[in-house]
């Protein structure tokens, strides 16, 4: 490996100073480093030459780095600077370990599917994203309900009414999904999960479906409501009634260092606070 990118996100403290540590470590072993702040606004990365990327912040940092570079299949070592850390698996305070390991090759990688989400309106194609965590469809305003009729493959879901659906990966079954009462997948399973957000029919339940399905949604005119798509929350288009959105699994996926299925467990435990017992 002869070049890295650290992407360091502004927001956390301790980012800054830890690309810095994380260069030199770097330069000694004769890798050439760039260093790309992360704000929370979506910009293009330059990847020419990159063999990995370092991320230094929470999952979103990840998930900002891994749209960006799943295509080139470029592994990402994440130090998680967050909170939750279900994705960004590497304590900060043993990077330097970890990261010897992942350059001789001993660090295991684990391959996380993506999903593709597209829009299109008139038989014509506007956009098309990758998505590791989920696409959410929804208002663009609070509290307003929009009209979705729901496809998979030949079998129609009928009619949704709803603040707006959640399509996630299991790596993305423990976000928005989850606090949206949706179900804790383990990443090894090769699925998608439809999860309707605060229906207006109860018998509207979140699903877990076959990755090879393919989820057609097509938006409904709803009165006085914008409705937008939105790609693990950093990528967002309007749509217009009559446009359609697919969704399915990705032909892209994203390798990941020390995102291990105990990495996992113990985040649940942790963030979760799984106690086996009435004081959880």
């Amino acid at each position: 490996m002869k070049k890295c990118l650290i992407v360091s996100n502004t927001d956390k403290k301790k980012s800054l100073s830890l690309a810095t540590e994380i260069q030199l470590f770097l330069k000694d072993c004769n890798i050439r480093v760039s260093v790309v702040e992360f704000c929370g606004i979506n910009k293009p990365l330059c990847l020419d030459k990159i063999d990995f990327i370092i991320t230094l912040g929470g999952d979103g940092t990840v998930l900002y780095a891994a749209r960006k570079c799943s295509k080139y299949d470029i592994p990402v070592f994440p130090v998680n600077l967050g909170e939750f850390g279900f994705i960004a698996g590497i304590q900060p305070d043993c990077w330097e370990k970890r990261l010897r390991n992942f350059l001789e090759g001993k660090e295991i990688l684990t391959r996380r599917a993506l999903l593709n989400g597209s829009i299109s309106r008139a038989d014509q194609t506007l956009i098309s994203y990758e998505a590791m965590n989920d696409i959410v469809i929804s208002s663009r305003d609070v509290a307003r309900i929009v009209s979705l009729n729901v496809k998979a493959g030949a079998i129609c879901f009928g009619q949704f009414k709803a603040d707006g659906i959640i399509v996630c990966t299991p790596t993305g079954s423990t976000a928005y999904s989850a606090a949206a009462g949706g179900p804790i997948v383990d990443p090894r399973l090769d699925a998608l999960i439809l999860n309707p957000l605060s229906a207006f029919s109860l018998s509207n339940r979140p699903l877990v479906l076959p990755p090879e399905e393919i989820l057609s949604i097509i938006v409904l005119p709803s009165r006085s409501t914008e409705v937008v798509v939105s790609w693990d929350g950093q990528e967002h288009y309007n749509v217009e009634a009559g446009d359609i959105i697919t969704i399915k699994k990705s032909s892209q996926s994203i390798r990941l260092a020390g995102c291990g299925i105990d990495t996992f467990y113990t985040a649940l435990r942790s963030k979760l606070h799984w106690s086996g017992g009435p004081h959880a």
